[in-house]
């Protein structure tokens, strides 16, 4: 399972500073579900191997101040009456996603998802991520806390990824869209969770 996590963050500051203000930005972190032994323990999660953002603090602070490099990209964004709209394009060129889509009250026919708990469920247990670095097989962790976790499913459009449409990554028919969904007005913090380093043996 692999999918693009469009982010609408508001008042972002440090924990330690009062909820007064705080900074707004647009992101978007494509992320792959993954497994992996942790001492003899199976731990659920996912690997972004892209974050883009339009904020540039995020930019030049992520991988740095705070986990995970990012990308510079614009995005456009319209809200109305449950309906949203989004394109992003990063600034090199590489990474335009757009979607289409409003709320709706059930899943999609022939979704892998028998239930909105059931989805709910999976995306929960992925709220680690490992994020790439510039520095080959290294990687940031970052874990989502949420008050609430709130999802409602919605009715898409139009969804394109030139990630997932690139055949060099994912052959020709190797990838099918399921389900998309929404969280919106969640009280959440992200918790760093050190850096990943992972060893290659040559063979």
């Amino acid at each position: 399972m692999a999918g693009i996590c469009l982010i609408r963050l508001g008042g972002v500051r440090p924990a330690f500073l009062p909820a007064i203000g705080g900074l707004r930005s647009e992101n978007a972190a494509h992320r792959i579900a993954v497994e992996w032994d942790d001492g003899g323990t199976a731990r659920e999660g996912v690997f972004i191997p892209r974050r883009d953002t339009n904020s540039v603090l995020n930019r030049v602070a992520g991988g740095r101040i705070f986990p995970g490099d990012h990308h510079s990209a614009k995005f456009r964004v319209s809200e109305a009456a449950g309906c949203f709209e989004l394109e992003m394009r990063s600034d090199d060129g590489i990474t335009i996603v757009c979607v289409k889509a409003r709320v709706t009250d059930k899943l999609p026919t022939g979704s892998i998802f028998h239930s909105l708990e059931q989805a709910s469920d999976f995306f929960q247990s992925g709220a680690l991520g490992w994020s790439s670095r510039s520095q080959e097989n290294t990687f940031d962790g970052l874990e989502l806390h949420c008050e609430q976790w709130r999802m409602e499913p919605l009715a898409v459009e139009k969804v394109e990824s030139s990630f997932f449409q690139d055949a060099k990554i994912f052959p020709a028919g190797s990838v099918k869209f399921d389900s998309a969904f929404l969280m919106r007005d969640i009280a959440h913090e992200w918790h760093a969770r050190g850096r990943l380093a992972v060893k290659t043996t040559a063979i």
